[in-house]
């Protein structure tokens, strides 16, 4: 199969059927084998019989539905356990990604022999100062930080390998950052291709001022997960050394006061209770390094979904 396209929705009935058909007009015309996999996540509106609808019309739509909202990672980490294609792609549902740019980035993943096509919408037709000035913010942040040269890292429409999306896990709401954790796991052949972008034709967006808060936090998350998710030792080890050997130095000062300077009162100084604070905290910072270390060694961090209902898609998968 050449293509599998994962789509994650939210209460997007609207949109749905014309996207399925312009997806499947796209294909068709490209002489493309593929497969459409809808993930509802929990919507609470008509959505998922229109996908089970489409799913009668349509040989290659599959889906599965969630039992409750439980974010956008998780429904793509779903959409990549399942895909089958040679590249996936992963595009919103609300048609301001357009299938018309599924050929380019397919074309250019194959062609250039990379791992990870991320689309720029470098035009948007979202408010101003709700979306795209902090978009704008987010993406400089991300690119100093990570050191990438993606524009817009937060684009739905995005090509990959399958070995790609296979050998990665997605959680929380780290769909903004996967092409950080992808690099992280050793695929680092990673490009963009400017896309357009398209007005929201039905609905409104499902993304609160929230999100702002949630990006910059998973930022703080994802930039330490990246760097110490396999060492978390290195981290907590060196600054607990740190800590220790100061508090070490102070209390080592305070001792030698106290037997050589007369008089001297080494419990009255404040100095002695910042020593003792500081090899406390430095220990402590120590065994949560060691412990990390454990559990990182002996965990198999595999989040698990309730999942409600499939379309076409076999129970073990």
């Amino acid at each position: 199969m050449d293509i599998s396209v994962v789509v994650p929705f939210y209460n997007e009935e609207e949109s749905l059927t014309e996207l399925n058909d312009w997806i499947y007009k796209v294909m068709e015309s490209n002489h493309f084998s593929f497969e459409i996999i809808y993930i509802d996540d929990g919507s609470n509106d008509g959505s998922w019989n229109i996908v089970k609808g489409l799913s009668v019309n349509y040989a290659s739509v599959k889906a599965l539905r969630f039992r409750r909202n439980y974010g956008k990672s998780a429904a793509l980490n779903e959409g990549f356990a399942i895909a089958n294609g040679k590249v996936v792609i992963t595009m919103d549902s609300d048609l301001q990604d357009s299938p018309d740019e599924i050929p380019g980035l397919y074309n250019m993943l194959i062609e250039n022999d990379l791992d990870i096509v991320s689309g720029w919408k470098r035009k948007r037709y979202d408010s101003t100062l709700a979306k795209n000035i902090p978009s704008k913010i987010f993406n400089w942040t991300s690119r100093k930080l990570f050191k990438s040269n993606l524009h817009d890292m937060n684009c739905g429409l995005k090509a990959y390998k399958n070995e790609v999306v296979k050998n990665i896990e997605v959680y929380g709401e780290m769909h903004r950052y996967i092409p950080i954790i992808a690099k992280a796991a050793g695929f680092s052949k990673i490009d963009e291709k400017v896309v357009v972008h398209q007005k929201r034709k039905y609905g409104v967006t499902k993304f609160g001022l929230d999100r702002f808060v949630k990006g910059y936090l998973d930022l703080i998350s994802i930039n330490f997960v990246s760097r110490f998710s396999q060492r978390p030792m290195h981290f907590f080890g060196s600054m607990g050394s740190v800590l220790f050997l100061f508090g070490f130095l102070t209390a080592s000062y305070l001792a030698y006061a106290k037997f050589f300077m007369d008089g001297y009162r080494m419990t009255e100084r404040p100095l002695f209770y910042f020593g003792l604070l500081t090899m406390i905290l430095g220990v402590m910072l120590f065994l949560t390094g060691f412990l990390a270390e454990m559990i990182s060694r002996t965990s198999g961090n595999k989040s698990k979904y309730q999942i409600k209902e499939r379309i076409n898609i076999k129970e073990e998968s």
